[in-house]
């Protein structure tokens, strides 16, 4: 299981981090990713890492604004986003992901964490 939090209210130029606490599975042993969902649009892509932690992959969107990280002692996957935009808004999920780091493993998502940009 997965359990998203951190998120809220910011405004635009503002800073959130999010976490993912992972039970029940071997969180060291998968890559991880993170995904957003805006109302009306589709999911999409927002981060993805290794196991290790030694690669990661962003979408343009948010390339040199979003940072993902991850302590594999603490079963925990982060995200910081800086730099914040009204875009950025959207309830944020994360999914172990394939080798690409950027498709999910499975269809199940956990009830996210809402983050809101706006003035």
């Amino acid at each position: 299981q997965l359990a998203e939090s951190g998120g809220g209210l910011v405004q635009p130029g503002g800073s959130l981090r999010l976490s993912c606490a992972a039970s029940g599975r071997a969180f060291s042993g998968y890559s991880m990713g993170w995904f957003r969902q805006a109302p009306g649009k589709d999911r999409e892509f927002v981060a993805g890492i290794t196991w290790s932690g030694r690669a990661t992959h962003y979408p343009d969107s948010v390339k040199g604004r979003f940072t993902v990280s991850r302590d594999n002692t603490k079963n925990t996957l982060y995200l910081q986003m800086n730099s914040l935009k009204p875009e950025d808004t959207g309830v944020y999920y994360c999914a172990a992901v394939d080798y690409s780091l950027r498709s999910p493993l499975s269809n199940s998502w956990g009830q996210g964490t809402q983050v809101t940009v706006s003035p």
